[in-house]
């Protein structure tokens, strides 16, 4: 009896280490992707996105980003990395992207970087000075300031706005859903200086819309090329929410960067 147990054990820890292994191949083979929401919106606006690359076999990682300032939202991004033993492909839309920039410092496992209609500051710049580089941008006159005890301000979109604004190629009823559970960012946040640009040491990506109406398109153009980027997509006809309205080149991007050598 006792030798049939010590059999038994020895299989079952061969297989452990079988499920081990292959395990850790396959996580090699596919990193995870942290995705980093930006202001005026939150989590679930990747859906889309997690649920094309979940069909293709990646763990796809909504990171929630409190959208208080630079500094802070990128410590609490870099926490989620730091807890994710393999490789880590970074994805952040609209105000995400300095978010991930500096969340990426002293993260070794990060990979990639992949700016989803999102700022890519460099060292000094912040969301504000860079949107408004060069003309086109709609979205100061779309907020709507809220005042916070400690006299600092949130920034809404005013709801009958948003749907033009943000997401004017999304249906109405979905517009009108991201309107109503929209996540604010403080002023301060879009004025903040951002840290060392890890993009000038990382593989970087860019894809945005031709109808950004909160970021110029020419911004993001100029962002990409500063930056010497891999690849740039502009998606013809394409709103801010680019991640919902067009999440299968999103997802089509971030698989590109994921399997790239």
């Amino acid at each position: 009896m006792l030798k049939i147990m010590k059999v038994l054990a020895l299989g079952a820890a061969i297989a452990t280490l079988a499920v081990a292994t292959a395990q850790s191949q396959d996580h090699d083979l596919k990193p995870t992707i942290v995705l980093v929401h930006g202001a005026f919106a939150e989590s679930s606006s990747w859906d889309a996105v997690i649920t094309r690359l979940a069909k293709d076999g990646y763990v796809a990682i909504a990171a929630a980003n409190p959208l208080r300032s630079v500094a802070s939202d990128a410590a609490s991004v870099a926490s989620v990395v730091r807890a994710i033993s393999g490789p880590v492909i970074l994805v952040g839309h609209s105000y995400g992207g300095p978010v991930i920039t500096e969340a990426a410092n002293g993260n070794p496992n990060v990979k990639a970087l992949v700016y989803v209609a999102g700022f890519m500051p460099d060292t000094g710049e912040s969301s504000l000075t860079l949107s408004g580089k060069f003309p086109g941008s709609t979205l100061a006159g779309a907020l709507a300031p809220v005042t916070l005890p400690d006299g600092t301000q949130d920034l809404y979109i005013q709801p009958s706005k948003f749907h033009l604004q943000f997401a004017a190629d999304v249906s109405d009823d979905k517009a009108a859903l991201m309107a109503s559970t929209q996540r604010p960012v403080t002023k301060a946040a879009l004025a903040e200086p951002s840290g060392a640009a890890s993009w000038r040491k990382l593989p970087s990506y860019m894809i945005y819309g031709s109808s950004d109406r909160n970021i110029p398109p020419a911004v993001m153009q100029f962002m990409a090329e500063r930056a010497h980027a891999v690849k740039t997509v502009v998606v013809d006809g394409a709103s801010h929410a680019l991640m919902v309205s067009h999440p299968g080149e999103v997802a089509a991007l971030i698989e590109e960067v994921a399997s790239a050598k």
